[in-house]
């Protein structure tokens, strides 16, 4: 059996960027590599667990890449975790109450989002901002719930076969096995309230349909 920290490694092509210094990483990439440790998971067992190839998450974890909301999503599932934990956020443990001002705006793939719930719990609570043409056409499979409410503009959300189209004040709650996809529709994007289950299990799967431009 391999170990936590096996990947597969071939020569480097002189096209190739060069890796950036360690000192200059972000936090995400050596928090990323320390959960999968403390989850006990292969590099390999990780990225198939999580949707992504095994040199994609290599990159993750080295910083030559930057991952999406969606594949935090699914990497923090799968380590039992929470975004925040997987950027490295300090949130008070188990506090009952996040204030406003303390709430961070974070951008990954695109999405703007802010922690609006407090870390050790069974679900992650986020405010999310979705801009307009991005990351729509990724597929999310995953055991858990999903709960979303429409603060401002409007949601393009397909579940299976079926299309809708929520304005502000509606929402939302579905079991993630339903395959779905989230969309704004309006070019000012959309805002939205955001709860799912965390499992607290590295067995967890989450399965991402490619993002644009990405081969894996």
């Amino acid at each position: 059996m391999s170990s936590p920290d096996s990947a597969p490694h071939g020569p480097a092509r002189p096209s190739d960027a060069p890796a950036e210094p360690a000192e200059a990483l972000p936090v995400v990439a050596p928090q990323l590599r320390s959960l999968r440790r403390r989850a006990g998971l292969t590099l390999e067992a990780a990225a198939r667990a999580a949707g992504l190839s095994a040199a994609h998450l290599s990159r993750l974890e080295t910083g030559q890449r930057q991952p999406s909301l969606p594949m935090l999503l699914a990497l923090a599932r799968v380590y039992g975790t929470t975004v925040s934990e997987l950027l490295g956020e300090t949130v008070a443990e188990r506090d009952a109450v996040v204030r406003a001002a303390d709430m961070e705006p974070t951008r990954a793939g695109g999405w703007t989002y802010w922690q609006a719930g407090a870390s050790g719990r069974g679900m992650q609570a986020l405010r999310v901002h979705v801009p307009h043409g991005s990351q729509g056409d990724i597929v999310r499979v995953h055991p858990g719930e999903e709960w979303l409410h429409v603060l401002r503009g409007r949601l393009r959300l397909r579940l299976a076969d079926a299309a809708h189209l929520l304005g502000p004040g509606d929402s939302a709650h579905f079991d993630s096995l339903t395959p779905h996809r989230l969309a704004a529709e309006d070019p000012d994007g959309v805002d939205l309230l955001f709860v799912h289950t965390l499992l607290q299990s590295p067995t967890a799967t989450l399965c991402l349909g490619p993002t644009p431009g990405e081969t894996s």
